[in-house]
């Protein structure tokens, strides 16, 4: 049986260097019901001739501008079929059988409209990567972390995150998407262009009440850092503004109005910690966020999500606080956190 069809999709800009070292993995991936696909988001570099010379079975799609991630992998995912979609990024290197474990554990449940792999670090492979790991988390005040990773506390995998398990989101590096569900949520958000997009996706996908998971028999290694440094400016810029525009939009505006001056407070001590390490651009892009946040609030560019169901699915949300574990309780690994 050929099981169902998956369509694996890359979305590159200027990164043939990561196409000639990883494409080959993908394209000589196990699983039978499968068509891999690059997405150009209007690269200068020779990236597409390479495609074409040297993987011709290889669909390309060539944007006619670089839309960042978000909407750039939506006007590629229109022009794709499948009844999978997988969202991996250019700088992943997968196991040859990394698919049908994934597929398998979906295929299990009609509730299941989003899964991730194990992710690991390239560089450091008995690692999990910083980006995903072995699944995403939000605790009390929407701050992300992972199992395998909170904070700059990545951990060995000494297979103790080895179970399937519900997750809240899940890393937009290895993403598996029910391609009915991509298309009834409107795919990714563009307003977010890059950063925490997919945990918005997760987010609004268990709004509606489906499950997020985690599939252990999968493997993935990841650079990360592909496109924007870890202390990009601009990341740091994105990462703090798509955090509150993931709150607004998909937290109830009970909690969303304490949540949001209480974590600006927070940032403000990231700030301070920014300034007295002398990253001053990185103190400033806090700043921009928060301009920005407070602007969104007089437009309608981001509103509160209309579409959550009576009974959203709140599994993977930590009622405590992952910044007081981690600083005041030295709380660094998963299985340290309080119950």
């Amino acid at each position: 049986m050929k099981g169902p069809s998956v369509a694996v999709v890359i979305l590159n800009w200027n990164g043939k260097m990561f196409l000639e070292q990883f494409l080959p993995s993908v394209f000589n991936s196990s699983y039978y019901n499968l068509q891999v696909v690059v997405g150009d988001n209007y690269s200068t570099d020779d990236s597409i001739a390479y495609l074409k010379e040297n993987f011709p079975l290889v669909k390309v799609i060539q944007n006619d501008a670089n839309y960042g991630f978000a909407e750039g992998y939506n006007k590629v995912l229109e022009q794709v079929e499948a009844d999978y979609f997988v969202l991996l990024n250019s700088d992943v290197e997968v196991h040859y059988n990394w698919i049908k474990p994934v597929i398998d554990l979906m295929e299990s449940d009609d509730n299941i409209a989003i899964a991730q792999p194990k992710i690991k670090s390239i560089i450091n492979r008995k690692e999990f990567e910083y980006a995903g790991a072995a699944g995403g988390f939000l605790d009390v005040l929407m701050y992300p972390f992972c199992r395998g990773r909170i904070f700059g506390a990545v951990e060995k995998d000494n297979n103790q995150y080895n179970d399937d398990c519900e997750i809240f989101w899940a890393s937009g590096c290895a993403l598996f998407i029910k391609s009915a569900i991509w298309k009834r949520v409107n795919g990714l958000d563009a307003n977010f262009f890059a950063h925490m997009e997919e945990i918005d996706l997760c987010w609004r996908v268990k709004n509606l009440g489906y499950k997020v998971m985690y599939c252990a028999k999968s493997t993935v290694w990841h650079v990360g850092g592909g496109t924007l440094a870890v202390e990009s400016p601009h990341k740091t810029y994105l990462n703090f503004r798509n955090n509150y525009y993931l709150i607004r939009k998909n937290l109830k505006p009970s909690k969303a109005f304490w949540v949001i001056p209480f974590r600006f407070c927070l940032d403000f001590l990231a700030l301070i910690k920014f300034l007295f390490a002398g990253k001053f651009k990185n103190a400033m892009a806090i700043s921009k966020a928060h301009r920005n946040v407070i602007l969104s609030f007089f437009s309608d560019k981001i509103s509160f999500n209309k579409d959550i169901s009576e009974k959203p699915n709140t599994t993977g949300l930590y009622k405590n606080s992952i910044v007081w574990d981690y600083f005041v309780l030295n709380n660094k690994t998963f299985n340290r956190l309080r119950k």
